[in-house]
């Protein structure tokens, strides 16, 4: 049953690694996109869930609210029987670009200040519905 778990945590990670990239990727899209004439990155259902992501990632680190997605993977890797975070190949490397050290307050101003940037794309480059 141990593996059942420790497959669910590395899945749980990598979906997380895949939030993360959406949240980054998904600025540089916008940015990137008006510029190149690309409709579809101000699709107003991308912009909401983008904007939504964000706003989460912000609540968390003003609130000290650790992610979920943290919280479930460490108790996924307990229920293994896993200590810390040696593993698969796919946990070591995805937990590399994910996690790292430093004190709060740099995330908490990283995060806000990305967060204002993505309110700002709001004004700059609106989103927009089919209609």
């Amino acid at each position: 049953m141990g593996n059942v778990y420790q497959i669910l945590a590395d899945t749980v990670l990598t979906i997380h690694v895949l939030v993360v990239a959406f949240v980054l990727f998904g600025l540089v899209l916008v940015l990137a996109g008006n510029g190149l004439g690309w409709r579809w990155v101000n699709n107003v259902w991308f912009r909401l869930a983008h904007l939504g992501a964000i706003a989460v990632v912000v609540a968390e680190a003003w609130l000290g609210i650790v992610c979920p997605l943290t919280t479930l993977e460490i108790w996924l890797r307990s229920k293994a029987g896993v200590d810390g975070y040696a593993g698969s190949f796919v946990e070591h490397w995805l937990q590399q670009i994910l996690y790292y050290d430093a004190p709060a307050w740099v995330f908490i101003a990283a995060y806000t200040v990305f967060g204002l940037l993505v309110v700002a794309t709001w004004w700059w480059f609106p989103p927009r519905s089919r209609r």
